[in-house]
């Protein structure tokens, strides 16, 4: 059965320990709500109807008006992934145009399925730990689109994305046919050159072998952990998907590749042994350990491959030996961060074999500091509130992984939401049965799930569900009935992570805790 929820209803009766002042958060989650809907009244994001003429950017929001008035892949739901659709000549000839500004610095090229956002973040948070002038290129964003363009850590600022855009504007013009991505890439690689970048950490958006963040030549390339996203553009195998990963490889350039499944494996060391790219096995070459974690952050220890007869000596003397593998920290919850800390680890190492000075010191520094929300990330302990951006059923099955690591045996509401595009039958799959109550909303996208299509899926289950939209409504129904010691657990999508950021933001002053409690 369904319980949908009245949004007039809510905030209007408190529990002891959680909301008061309800004018005051109904007042500011009115404004979050035109804050959102701000965000997407831009040209085009919802009709895909694409602008070709020329507008007057003067302002952030004219800016994203212009980007978005341009072909987007990313709301659009069926479109061929094919060379005619995904080709480098346009953002060759774009990134012509203004000097090619990628040729200006090092660069690592990171692609995969899950957790290439995480390396890159890792990378980029190592080279600016080393002194060096850092770029970090990712998407989608959380909140704002300035997270995508970060120099030494900090978001692009608005007017700085105005004079960029501006100066792109007659170019982009000039070449029919380029996507929002594709502007958005080569105006990351203009202001990390503009802003004397010595390198910069890119991610691929979508694929490899077509995104448009492939016309960089790397210092070195990573394949983070493949497993079956996108299946209706890149295939329907791991082999497939492989093969259009493994498209970032290039002749000489070496490639470390994260632990893969056997299928991805072959593919990827044949497009290797192909281009005579060296490639560097994580689990192989470089081996690794998880050691404690607590809800601060979790260790690990990376050694070569070469020092694993000193590492059984370590182990049999329980600790004693004068030899001990490293011991790194990292902030990131979740095992899965383990490995994506190994892989960057192995990155960082082979760019220094390539001339990029880097060091110890730096690698653990960077892997300490490392800032990247959304990712298994508690927004409070009292009450106890997480977001996550899982949104495939390999990342879903990890994400039920750590909450059991992390969380055992305690309660978990879900406030559930994904992409209609996805594998939403998988994702709950794998959720659900460490799940206790459900609550289905969907995050302001237009690619967003009706929750009436979750809630059919959910009941094969035999969950209970209640449908509460839009997020900040089901954020505060579900922080209003928590229970205590529960796990009150946002996931599905980026955007669903994105906007409970958001919403507990704008709402997290008027929850009362408990007496000698703190957020």
């Amino acid at each position: 059965m369904l319980f949908p929820v009245d949004e007039a209803g809510l905030g209007i009766s408190p529990r002891a320990h959680l909301l008061s002042g309800c004018v005051d958060c109904r007042r500011h989650l009115s404004a979050f709500r035109r804050s959102v809907q701000d965000d997407f009244r831009l040209v085009s994001l919802w009709s895909g109807d694409y602008n070709s003429a020329p507008m007057n950017i003067e302002t952030f929001e004219d800016a994203l008006n212009y980007l978005y008035s341009h072909i987007d892949y990313s709301v659009e739901r069926s479109y061929r992934y094919s060379a005619e659709t995904f080709e480098l000549d346009r953002v060759c000839d774009l990134a012509r145009a203004v000097g090619n500004p990628h040729e200006q610095f090092a660069s690592l090229h990171i692609a995969g399925t899950k957790g290439k956002g995480s390396v890159s973040a890792m990378i980029a948070s190592c080279l600016q730990a080393a002194g060096y002038r850092t770029g970090l290129y990712t998407s989608p964003h959380l909140q704002r689109f300035n997270e995508r363009i970060q120099m030494d850590g900090k978001p692009i600022e608005d007017a700085r994305f105005v004079a960029l855009m501006r100066r792109l504007e007659p170019h982009i013009e000039s070449i029919p046919g380029l996507t929002v991505f594709e502007i958005a890439t080569v105006l990351a690689l203009l202001h990390f050159a503009e802003e004397g970048a010595d390198a910069a950490a890119i991610e691929v958006g979508l694929g490899g072998r077509l995104d448009a963040t492939n016309i960089i030549t790397p210092t070195v390339a990573a394949i983070t952990t493949l497993s079956y996203d996108h299946m209706h553009l890149l295939g329907d195998s791991l082999s497939d998907i492989a093969r259009e990963k493994g498209g970032i490889i290039k002749p000489g350039v070496p490639v470390v590749l994260a632990p893969q499944q056997y299928e991805a494996d072959r593919v990827i060391e044949g497009i290797a042994g192909e281009r005579k790219a060296p490639l560097i096995r994580v689990g192989r070459d470089w081996l690794f350990s998880a050691g404690s974690r607590d809800l601060e952050g979790q260790t690990l220890y990376i050694w070569a491959s070469a020092e694993q007869p000193l590492m059984d000596a370590y182990v049999d003397s329980a600790g004693s030996e004068e030899w001990a593998p490293p011991r790194y920290e990292i902030p990131l919850l979740g095992h899965h961060q383990i490995v994506n800390a190994a892989v960057a680890y192995a990155v960082l190492r082979e760019a220094e074999r390539r001339g990029l000075a880097i060091g110890e010191a730096a690698i653990r520094e960077g892997l300490a500091g490392v800032h990247w929300p959304g990712r298994l990330e508690i927004l409070s302990r009292s009450p106890l509130v997480l977001v996550d951006s899982a949104h495939n059923r390999d990342s879903a099955l990890k994400l039920r992984i750590a909450l059991d690591d992390y969380f055992p045996g305690q309660p978990v509401t879900l406030i559930f939401g994904a992409s209609a595009d996805k594998d939403m039958a998988g994702m709950l799959y794998e959720l659900l049965p460490r799940v206790s109550r459900l609550i289905l909303t969907r995050a302001h996208h237009p690619r967003a799930a009706d929750p009436e299509t979750l809630a059919r899926l959910a009941h094969s289950h035999g969950l209970a569900v209640q449908i509460v939209e839009p997020m900040d409504a089901a954020l505060l129904h579900a922080i209003q009935r928590a229970r205590p010691g529960e796990v009150i657990l946002a996931a599905g999508s980026i955007f669903i992570a994105g906007e409970a950021r958001t919403v507990w933001e704008t709402i997290r002053n008027e929850v009362l805790l408990p007496v000698g409690e703190t957020i």
